[in-house]
């Protein structure tokens, strides 16, 4: 039990320091890590429903075989999109050429 506690602290630790030193500080990373949270459960959601109905009208087949994985790397996908970083806006001091 102390090594799990001692792991999960140092998981909080070196997850603080990183997301500190990114471009933006603490606060802006944190904001984007809650918004990918969120995302991530909505999707768990979705798949949770639409395995169920895979589950429920197609109990034996392909369908139920191949269809909950591919419906996973479809909503890895739509993460992989939709949980990106929003572009930086250009340092207001700098002129560009």
């Amino acid at each position: 039990m102390r090594g799990f506690l001692v792991g999960f602290v140092l998981l909080v630790v070196l997850g603080l320091s990183i997301l500190s030193m990114r471009r933006g500080g603490l606060r802006r990373q944190l904001r984007f890590a809650a918004r990918r949270f969120r995302l991530a459960l909505a999707l768990a959601g979705v798949y949770l429903v639409c395995s169920g109905v895979i589950r429920i009208f197609f109990s034996e087949g392909p369908v139920a075989d191949f269809g909950p994985p591919i419906l996973a790397l479809a909503l890895l996908a739509v993460f992989v999109v939709f949980g990106q970083d929003p572009a930086v806006p250009a340092d207001p001091g700098q002129r560009s050429r």
